[in-house]
């Protein structure tokens, strides 16, 4: 997805005397584009001249892009702790296959139901030869407590501030209140085969990423 947002501010001087109008002309363009193919997401532009006199004017340009992850392509590294404090590294998984799954939150309807789901599935994913990394922006105590008290036998990593999910350019949810439940598979050398995207059937995540893993 590639957004653009474009804002232009132009104030003109009075031609008679010296005299600074009062109302000056703002316009603001608004463009949004949705493609898969989109290499990036959150695309903006903001382009503000403003012209002093006939001869002269100044004018700033800012643009800040996200990069999105796509499938084919290597996703950004990161090091994150997980719920026993330990420093993990994406590329500690390497030389296997990797499920890497984003959720809201710890302890909220839809993502208890989901890692329950890749918890009774487990056993399927290590026959596979798969790792299974559950990633949120809840602290580790938090996740220690979570993984405690439904069994959880995968890691969780904490990305406090949201970071890696930033980096990773995954999108909120519909209403852009919670943030987005993205599942990722990557095959042994890390390049991503799969990106699914499901807020309101967590479950699905599972049936998905295991048919790809069984094609791999």
């Amino acid at each position: 997805m590639a957004s653009l947002s474009i804002s232009v501010k132009y104030t003109f001087p009075s031609l008679l005397h010296n005299q600074t109008p009062k109302n000056p002309i703002s316009q603001n363009l608004t463009i949004v584009s949705r493609s898969s193919q989109s290499q990036f997401y959150g695309l903006k532009v903001h382009n503000s001249p403003s012209f002093s006199t006939p001869s002269s004017s100044s004018s700033s340009i800012k643009t800040s892009i996200v990069a999105k992850v796509n499938k084919g392509t290597v996703p950004p590294p990161f090091t994150l702790k997980d719920q026993d404090g330990k420093n993990v590294s994406l590329s500690k998984f390497k030389g296997k296959p990797v499920v890497v799954y984003f959720y809201p939150a710890d302890e909220t309807p839809g993502c208890t139901k989901q890692a329950c789901a890749f918890r009774d599935s487990y056993e399927k994913f290590k026959k596979a030869g798969a790792e299974v990394v559950g990633i949120s922006g809840d602290d580790p105590a938090s996740h220690k407590a979570f993984a405690k008290k439904y069994r959880l036998p995968f890691t969780l990593l904490c990305d406090e501030g949201n970071k890696v999910r930033k980096e990773w350019g995954i999108p909120g949810d519909l209403f852009g209140t919670l943030p987005g439940r993205q599942t990722y598979v990557l095959d042994k050398n890390g390049v991503v085969q799969l990106i699914y995207n499901n807020q309101f059937q967590p479950e699905k995540h599972i049936d998905e990423t295991l048919k790809l893993l069984q094609s791999l």
